[in-house]
């Protein structure tokens, strides 16, 4: 038990961290998609009805 107990604190500190460097910097934003216009195909996966004829 006391073989692990450093391991085990010293893997909450990397976590913590780890979690406050990404807050702290935001790279998922970098990584996130601007919305686009909805091609039919698209259209369909948010229930838009392709056949009408008014187009987003």
């Amino acid at each position: 038990m006391k073989d692990i107990l450093p391991i085990v604190i010293s893997a909450i500190v990397i976590g913590a961290i780890v979690i406050a460097l990404s807050r702290k910097f935001s790279l998922s934003s970098r990584y996130e998609r601007k919305p686009r216009a909805h091609t039919p195909w698209s259209a369909q996966d948010h229930g838009i009805d392709p056949t009408d004829e008014v187009r987003l």
